[in-house]
C-alpha cells in the first residue's frame, strides 16, 4: 500500500516535535516542505543552503519513496556525513521508528559526501540539543 506524503509530512512533525526540534522550523516544514539540517551542536541551517545537498536529499526521497524531514552533518573520521532522518513508505514500521526516537536513535540513510561507496542505511545514536539534533554514535 503507498502512503501519501500528507500521511507521511503529519508523521514527520510528529517526530519533529518528538525531537524537540525548534518550532519554526517545523512550521517551516510543514507550510513550505523546508528541511534544515544540524551542525556541531545542533545548529540549524537551511540544506536548500547547498543545492548540491538538497539534490541528494530529492534524489533520495524519489528512490526510495519517502520523506526527508531532518538532516544531520557530521565530521567522522571517515568522512563528512550527511544523515537523513526520514519517513518511510512502510506505515508498518512507523511506530518502532518512534520507539527508537524516543530512546535517543534514529534509523535513517547516513550520505557519506566524501566516499559515496561508504553511504548506508543503519541505526544512529542522536540527541536533542539547541533546537536541532547532535549525532552521538
Amino acid at each position: 500500500m503507498k502512503i501519501t506524503i500528507l500521511e507521511k509530512k503529519i508523521e514527520a512533525v510528529k517526530r519533529m516535535r518528538l525531537l524537540r526540534l525548534y518550532e519554526p522550523a517545523i512550521k517551516e516544514f510543514e507550510r513550505d516542505n523546508v528541511v534544515h539540517y544540524s551542525e556541531a551542536y545542533g545548529i540549524l541551517y537551511w540544506l536548500s543552503n547547498n543545492p548540491e545537498w538538497l539534490k541528494i536529499v530529492n534524489d533520495f526521497e524519489k528512490k526510495h519513496n519517502a520523506l526527508v524531514y531532518h538532516a544531520e552533518l557530521s565530521y567522522l573520521e571517515f568522512g563528512t556525513c550527511l544523515s537523513f532522518l526520514y519517513v518511510s513508505d512502510h506505515k508498518s514500521e512507523w511506530k518502532r521508528d518512534t520507539a527508537d526516537l524516543r530512546q535517543g536513535y534514529c534509523f535513517s540513510y547516513v550520505k557519506n559526501l566524501d566516499d559515496d561507496y561508504c553511504s548506508e542505511f543503519g541505526t544512529i545514536a542522536i540527541k536533542s540539543l539547541n533546537g536541532g539534533i547532535k549525532r552521538v554514535g
